[in-house]
């Protein structure tokens, strides 16, 4: 593809003048950094963060620590990954530069070449204008907070730097092969399966195609001429603007599928061939009760947006599977899966995780859309619909986002988890229904007596909330919670507009 073809080795000036930092404390989120660019952070501040990242590493792992990095392809990323790369040749880091890139390319990438640390230029699917970085030591683990923490100790205190001698830089142009060799080697599917690839203009546009081909899918590719102005809209998959045009390209091309990725490639949203989305928690499912009859006994991970189902799968219990319900966030389903050997783990968001033997361990959407299409070819059935018809009803919320500011949600968030354990204790009823459970693992999950729940936690990524809910009984239910909760939000004072409600 030209758009790899043409790319070039970064040619650093450290000579140049810079404005005096801009860095906001309040980009350093729970597994990542994001900031408005060049509002929040600007090119001095992304260079004391590199610098930062860059000493945090060798101190941890040794001096002359390598680290690869890539970028995606909003029209700032390149410059961003410049000055980044610029203050982690300054902290004395072999800089190993793969251009262009997906966050599991990057990944994945740190075990192809070993590197010590890796750093992603990303702000995944958030609006134009946001710039962010992910980071990572371990292979296939990225930062969690007490790492994102340390680095931002680092930041904040750092006024000046001086050079050390042994920092590089070398430009690596092959990966994208090597990634594309790894993803679809050993694997074709038995019966030509007609696949959307919707990738919403993101960088996603540049691999899935390609990839789902090479496996011997008939591909019809949606938005996927790479645009950083995102001309339709931002590609989320999780979003119902992404999914109600996949919903449209199914039906006027008669698929049998449609998969969306989001801006980094590490989420992946489905379409059935009936035109109807499947929230991907439900698609988590499916993938789980696939992998439990070649690996049974297995554990899988699931996050606290995720449906109730998997506790009530009967295949799954038969498979002698079990399940923990962990926090959200890649980093932290991530490190779960690791911690607990477990063979997958599936956020509702779409990040899944797939171990070994089936992968390396990280969140890939195009992993995941392989899997998927593997799903079809072992049901002997084309029809995701029927799949789907097989799970159990149930009622969901989509994934909401009223705004709150970053320094209020977490208080916020604690004081209604406090509120809501007090009621669980005291045997006090939500909508007429006894409180089964409460989980605050990661905001506030309450479960009713009759399986309903709702969720309300802190988005890690944006100043914003989460709320999700599913009922088992109606969407009349879905409602009822979803006015329970709002009214809780509303009384705070401090909760604005969604975006987007039932």
């Amino acid at each position: 593809m030209n758009i790899f073809k043409n790319q070039q080795p970064l040619k650093f000036n450290f000579n140049e003048e810079l404005d005096k930092e801009i860095i906001s404390p309040f980009g350093f989120r729970e597994y990542d950094a994001r900031w408005l660019f060049p509002d929040d952070v600007n090119q001095r501040g992304l260079e004391i963060f590199g610098f930062s990242l860059g000493t945090y590493v060798s101190n941890l792992i040794k001096p002359g620590a390598t680290i690869v990095i890539g970028h995606d392809y909003r029209s700032y990323s390149e410059e961003v990954k410049y000055h980044v790369a610029k203050g982690l040749i300054t902290a004395g880091c072999k800089v190993i530069d793969i251009g262009l890139a997906l966050s599991p390319m990057v990944y994945f990438a740190q075990h192809h070449l070993n590197t010590d640390a890796l750093a992603m230029i990303t702000a995944s699917h958030n609006d134009n204008g946001w710039t962010g970085i992910k980071c990572g030591i371990e292979k296939s683990l990225t930062f969690g907070p007490d790492e994102i923490n340390e680095i931002k100790k680092i930041t904040l205190s750092t006024n000046n730097f001086h050079a050390k001698q042994n920092g590089s830089y070398e430009f690596k142009d092959n990966l994208r092969q090597a990634y594309l060799e790894y993803l679809t080697q050993g694997y074709k599917v038995k019966s030509k399966l007609k696949i959307v690839a919707a990738c919403g203009n993101g960088t996603a546009g540049a691999f899935a195609p390609d990839v789902l081909r090479a496996i011997g899918c008939e591909v019809v590719e949606l938005h996927c001429r790479l645009d950083h102005s995102f001309p339709n809209y931002n590609p989320n998959p999780e979003d119902m603007v992404m999914l109600e045009d996949m919903v449209t390209a199914v039906k006027n091309h008669h698929a049998d599928a449609a998969f969306g990725f989001d801006g980094d490639g590490d989420r992946l949203g489905v379409v059935d061939n009936a035109g109807e989305e499947i929230f991907s928690d439900k698609i988590g499912l499916m993938l789980a009760r696939n992998i439990a009859k070649d690996f049974p006994n297995s554990t899988f991970v699931i996050d606290v947006k995720s449906t109730g189902l998997y506790f009530r799968d009967e295949y799954l219990q038969e498979q002698k599977c079990s399940i923990e319900m962990w926090k959200t966030g890649h980093s932290h389903i991530k490190r779960r899966v690791r911690e607990l050997n477990a063979i997958s783990g599936f956020e509702k968001s779409g990040h899944f995780f797939i171990n070994e033997p089936l992968g390396l361990g990280f969140d890939d959407g195009l992993k995941s859309a392989i899997l998927m299409a593997k799903l079809l070819d072992d049901n002997n059935i084309h029809k995701l619909s029927e799949l789907k018809s097989q799970l159990p009803l149930t009622f969901q919320s989509p994934t909401m986002a009223p705004f709150c500011a970053d320094n209020e949600k977490y208080q916020l968030v604690d004081d209604i988890a406090q509120s809501i354990l007090a009621k669980f204790k005291n045997n006090e009823k939500i909508l007429d229904e006894n409180i089964k459970n409460v989980l605050t693992v990661n905001g506030v999950r309450f479960e009713l007596e009759n399986g309903a729940w709702g969720l309300i936690r802190a988005s890690s990524n944006k100043p914003s909330l989460v709320v999700v809910i599913e009922s088992f009984q109606s969407m009349d239910e879905v409602k009822a919670i979803f006015k329970y909760i709002n009214e809780i939000l509303d009384a705070t004072g401090k909760v604005g507009e969604y975006d987007q409600t039932i």
